[in-house]
This record gives C-alpha cells, sequence and structure tokens, in this order.
C-alpha cells in the first residue's frame, strides 16, 4: 500500500479514519520480540476474521469496537486498496485505550507454571499443591499486566495494583468482564475440540461504557491446545507460532537478525492458524481476497 499506516505494530498496521480507525492484520509474524522477515500467508486474514467472529458472538455480554470488516463499507479513501483488505481489515471505533492487559489463566504453563513451580502462586495467587504442566486450574484466574512499549515486556501486577492504576470502578469491570467472555469462549470451544488454556483481552472507554477493543481470542492472544490431544503433564500442541518458535530455538541463537524460516515451518504455521479458524468458525476458511 502506498498510504503510510499513522501507526504501527509488530503485526498490525492502523490508519486513521475520522471517527474510526482501520486496523490492518498483516502477515507479519513476531518471535522472542523480533518480526520475522518470511510472512506467513493468510495469517493476518485468520486473525481478523476470528475477532469478527468472537465480537459478534458476545455482541451481548460486552460491546465491542467493530463496525465491520466488510472492505466494501470502508471510507472512499480506501477504495483503492479494497482487494488487499479484503478479510483482514477492521473498521473499528475509535476509543479511550484502559492501560491494562487483561490476562485470564485456565490452565496452567508458560511463566504460570515457572512461578508455581517456585513457590507455589500464578501471578502472587497462591494455588493448590501438585498442579503439574498443563493442570487445569481450581477455577480461571484474572492475572493483569500492565501495557509496555513496543520493545519492552509487559509486567505482571496484582489486582490491587491494577485498582490503583485505573481505579476500582473499571478495574472490578475489566476483571469480571474478562472472565465472563473466556468461560463462554472456553465452553463454547470445548464443544469444538478446541481448549483455550489462556488468553489476553484489551479494553478501552467508548460512549463512557467499559468496551472491548483490539484483538479478541485469536492464536495469537491466546493458547489454542487441540482437545483430542490434551495429556496433563506434558506441553501441549497448539494452533499458533509455537511451531515457529520451536524451530527457532533449534536453529538460532538469538543474535543477530531473525532467519528465514523454512517453507514447511511457514506453510506448517498457516496450516495451523486456518485450521483453528475452522475449527471455531465451524465454516471452510475461504480467503475474502480471492473471492472478489
Amino acid at each position: 500500500m502506498e498510504r503510510r499506516p499513522d501507526s504501527r505494530g509488530k503485526v498490525r498496521d492502523i490508519y486513521d479514519a475520522g471517527d474510526n480507525l482501520l486496523m490492518v492484520a498483516t502477515d507479519r509474524l513476531s518471535a522472542f520480540d523480533y518480526i520475522l522477515p518470511d510472512e506467513i500467508p493468510y495469517k493476518g486474514e485468520v486473525l481478523n476474521r476470528i475477532s469478527a467472529f468472537w465480537f459478534d458472538k458476545f455482541a451481548d455480554i460486552v460491546p465491542n469496537h467493530m463496525v465491520t470488516i466488510d472492505a466494501e463499507q470502508f471510507p472512499e479513501e480506501f477504495a483503492e486498496y479494497r482487494s488487499y483488505l479484503s478479510g483482514r481489515a477492521m473498521l473499528v471505533k475509535k476509543a479511550e485505550p484502559i492501560m491494562i492487559e487483561c490476562i485470564v489463566r485456565g490452565y496452567l504453563t508458560g511463566s504460570g507454571k515457572k512461578t508455581y513451580d517456585q513457590d507455589g502462586t500464578v501471578c502472587g495467587i497462591k494455588l493448590p499443591a501438585g498442579l503439574v504442566e498443563a493442570s487445569k486450574l481450581p477455577e480461571p484466574l484474572f492475572t493483569p499486566s500492565t501495557k509496555a512499549a513496543i520493545g519492552d515486556h509487559d509486567e505482571n501486577i496484582s489486582y490491587e495494583r491494577c485498582v490503583e492504576i485505573v481505579g476500582e470502578d473499571i478495574a472490578s469491570q475489566i476483571r469480571d468482564l474478562s472472565l465472563k467472555i473466556y468461560t463462554a469462549a472456553a465452553d463454547y470451544a470445548a464443544t469444538r475440540g478446541i481448549i483455550i488454556a489462556d488468553t489476553k483481552f484489551e479494553f478501552g472507554i467508548i460512549d463512557g461504557k467499559v468496551t472491548l477493543i483490539d484483538e479478541c481470542l485469536t492464536p495469537d492472544s491466546s493458547r489454542f491446545w487441540p482437545a483430542a490431544e490434551y495429556e496433563e503433564g506434558k506441553v501441549q500442541g497448539s494452533y499458533d507460532k509455537q511451531y515457529v518458535r520451536d524451530w527457532l530455538k533449534a536453529n538460532w541463537d538469538m543474535t543477530g537478525d531473525a532467519p528465514h524460516l523454512p517453507a514447511e515451518v511457514i506453510e506448517g504455521t498457516s496450516a495451523r492458524y486456518r485450521e483453528a479458524y475452522e475449527l471455531l468458525t465451524g465454516t471452510a476458511f475461504e480467503s475474502m481476497k480471492e473471492n472478489d
């Protein structure tokens, strides 16, 4: 696209559209805080359309920022880019972001497993003894973190610190909404053969109301595990970029520029993203771009 983004994240480009923003999910992939040199075909479209699926599904639980993903309805200034934008872009309402990452954990894995092994806690919350890798937690945990600038790491914080940052009213709303959406999503995904081990939500204020923004329950913001392969006590396979992370760990020392990925890793990752879409939505993935 010739027009430059008004802001650019690791994997998304954002364009100002007056009262709205146009959020474009690219096929870029980041791992270990590096943007990799190879793109993953269809990744941006899969993530965008999965978000749209959940926004529609949970519209009665919480308002969200989505206006449309139909490129024909985007402002006229984007008309010449419609083919590129089809499927991968979402027109959203502008929001005042709440500067908290709202993480919900349903299973013990990742950084939570590390701290649990050290002192029996996850983000300061005491858990029962005897849990192992991938154990289902007694109940989902809300474990907020600060939103760091690009290149910095988010910092896990207590709920009390969250209250100090955003106030009791907002803190309790985003906690309760995060747990409610996660529980509803996890229950639904279980019927589709997917375990949602954990996820991250972001909220903002639109018209005075707490509103779900950013992406929602995608393989980039969540850990999706194949339910049929689930086995407590081992690291699970997943529908996300873990495949890429594993290859990088085995083939790169994390210095200098990130290496190019082999074709089979690129295709394998793309296939995992598409499979997640198909399982969750119950429909075959066909690119909206190819259907123009």
